[in-house]
């Protein structure tokens, strides 16, 4: 059975400071918690979880609290739990998964917050533990998030560049900062180039944008091109084109949002804005544990670029 000593010996360093690094990473360079976390490593050595939580005071569980409802039909938060619950798998963490409805059974060192509206501030304000949202937020709690303007900054651009004549954008309608964010960017560009702004803002479904377009069709001439604030509204957009016996990307195209699933169902393929969700739920996690370890120390936010992923919904060049 591996042991501290074992791990010191491996790692060159005091007993001490590999139990420093367990218990208070914080207080340890860069460099030597890579170094002990590589004989751990090596040496297959886990910390018991049950003494750290006891030594620290701590109950070595992170809740995740989802306030929006969840689709079953699309993997998004798949990807962010799995990014969650492997980063703080790293430290010794389990995650706890909770609704609004049971927010205070049991006890946690700390929130990640999914899906929170302006009418939530008030509960998080409430939760007294170190707190992380995934999603922007004008409350000024931490947060990580998609950089959602420079996000559609760089699919306006694009579809300009491929010479469509006319971007309409299909936002979602929420009053929310990551939706502004988004509309945002596509007017920056628009009034860049001189075009005139098209927008609308619906209901994040599918066939909201379809009715959308059956109802508003004769008002977009072919060579125009959908941006839309989420692939499902990208979805919607696709099949009621096509229903109307007009071709993608021949004579419209469409660009989405999200890149987690529903851009690969979609026929062609969708061309669109690829969160890296994981990702993202890896820095929540990061992010709640320093804050558990610098007694609840504000961290600000992180923001990551999307990857504008090419599908079947944009033409190829400019001809």
């Amino acid at each position: 059975m591996v042991t501290l000593s074992d791990v010191a010996k491996r790692a060159n360093v005091s007993k001490m400071t590999v139990s420093r690094v367990i218990n208070h990473p914080e207080q340890v360079t860069d460099e030597l918690k890579q170094m002990v976390y590589e004989a751990m490593q090596d040496l297959n050595y886990r910390p018991n979880a049950a003494a750290k939580a006891l030594a620290n005071n701590r109950t070595q569980i992170i809740k995740l609290l989802i306030l929006e409802e969840m689709d079953t039909t699309e993997p998004y938060y798949m990807f962010l739990l799995t990014g969650i619950a492997n980063e703080l798998d790293k430290h010794a963490y389990s995650l706890q998964l909770l609704t609004h409805r049971n927010i205070q059974i049991g006890e946690s060192d700390g929130y990640i917050v999914c899906g929170m509206r302006s009418k939530d501030a008030p509960l998080i304000e409430e939760l007294n533990k170190p707190t992380v949202l995934f999603g922007q937020n004008d409350f000024g709690f931490d947060y990580v998030d998609s950089n959602n303007e420079s996000s559609m900054e760089r699919a306006t651009a694009y579809a300009i560049e491929k010479g469509y004549e006319k971007i309409v954008y299909i936002g979602i309608d929420v009053d929310e900062p990551f939706a502004h964010s988004r509309e945002k960017g596509y007017a920056a560009v628009m009034d860049k180039h001189g075009m005139e702004k098209c927008v609308y803002r619906l209901e994040n479904r599918s066939r909201y944008s379809a009715a959308f377009i059956r109802e508003n069709f004769d008002e977009f001439p072919k060579n125009t091109l959908f941006l839309c604030a989420s692939d499902r509204l990208g979805l919607g957009v696709i099949r009621e084109i096509k229903e109307r016996g007009y071709s993608i990307p021949e004579d419209y195209g469409v660009i989405g949002h999200d890149g987690v699933f529903l851009d690969q169902i979609a026929y062609p393929h969708l061309t669109t804005l690829k969160q890296s969700i994981a990702e993202m739920g890896a820095a929540c996690a990061r992010m709640v544990l320093k804050k558990v370890n610098e007694s609840g120390k504000s961290q600000g936010n992180e923001l990551f670029e999307t990857e504008l992923k090419i599908g079947g919904t944009t033409r190829n060049d400019s001809d």
